[in-house]
């Protein structure tokens, strides 16, 4: 007999797996935006508003609320490390844009990244459990808003970090807002009034952590290689919220089948950061797309 649940863990992962979709176009837009627009001196929140004069950006964002607004949804029925090993496939996502739009071609390696991260996928959904997520212990939204308003003081020294070192460090820096987001959009309560969420900690760790990935991210991706900038990312926006969810939020793959979970989430990231590359763009791509026809990434 099929459980009653199995139809919502479907739709979840066609959620999580549209998410890493929109995730995967918008990140070349907005690596193309920052590239485009003048570098920031430290952790300057007007840089935000100068890329939002550039279409690229804004069309990455309209992509970045349609892949949150999937990945909500996901995360009413999956686990956070279901979830978050999928969402970081956007990597392979913009490799293969990257190869059948802007005629980038995929070497040896990077297929072998794109058919491990495909592995990782099918094992870490075959180990997902059915049952939903159960509600959170009393007291970690608290700690979510407090890490995330930990983060945002912290960010701002970061960011006088200049160089390779500076990109990388932003980066990891994102990848924690990212982390911290999908948390909190994990542990809010699944039937809240609209009226009710000012009063949840866990919007405003959302609201927070989100603020500081955009602008981390957007920062770090004009101190060096979009390479430096994302493997990190991808590393702690995946395996921090995966672990919170383990450790403090019960989640948990099918009984058996842990070991399953776990090699299917180390082959979906591994393979990901693999294919971190992917994002870098080179300048006559980015004003070839005028002479082409059909849908363009920038």
């Amino acid at each position: 007999m099929v459980s009653s649940s199995l139809p919502l863990m479907l739709l979840g992962l066609l959620g999580a797996l549209g998410a890493a979709f929109c995730y995967g176009v918008a990140s070349v837009l907005q690596a193309v935006a920052a590239r485009r627009t003048t570098a920031a001196a430290g952790l300057d929140p007007r840089l935000v508003l100068r890329l939002l004069r550039s279409w690229p950006y804004l069309a990455g964002l309209a992509l970045d609320g349609l892949a949150f607004v999937a990945s909500i949804a996901a995360l009413r029925t999956l686990p956070l490390f279901v979830v978050q090993s999928i969402v970081a496939s956007f990597l392979a996502i913009t490799a293969v844009l990257g190869a059948l739009v802007l005629r980038m071609p995929l070497s040896r390696a990077d297929k072998v990244g794109v058919g491990v991260v495909i592995a990782g996928l099918v094992l870490v959904g075959l180990s997902a459990a059915e049952d939903p997520p159960s509600p959170p212990p009393h007291g970690v939204a608290w700690a979510v808003l407090l890490g995330a308003v930990v983060l945002a003081v912290a960010a701002f020294p970061l960011a006088r970090l200049q160089g390779a070192r500076g990109a990388a460090t932003l980066g990891a820096v994102a990848g924690l807002g990212f982390g911290i987001v999908a948390i909190a959009a994990r542990i809010l309560p699944h039937r809240l009034a609209p009226a009710d969420l000012v009063t949840e900690p866990a919007t405003y760790a959302l609201v927070v952590g989100g603020a500081v990935a955009l602008l981390t991210y957007s920062t770090a991706l004009q101190r060096g290689s979009v390479t430096t900038s994302t493997a990190p990312l991808v590393v702690l926006e995946t395996a921090v919220p995966a672990a919170v969810g383990i450790l403090l939020l019960g989640d948990s793959p099918r009984p058996g089948w842990g070991w399953v979970a776990a090699v299917g989430f180390l082959l979906a990231v591994g393979g990901a950061v693999s294919l971190a590359r992917h994002g870098e763009l080179k300048v006559d791509q980015v004003s070839a797309p005028a002479r082409r026809t059909g849908p363009q990434l920038r």
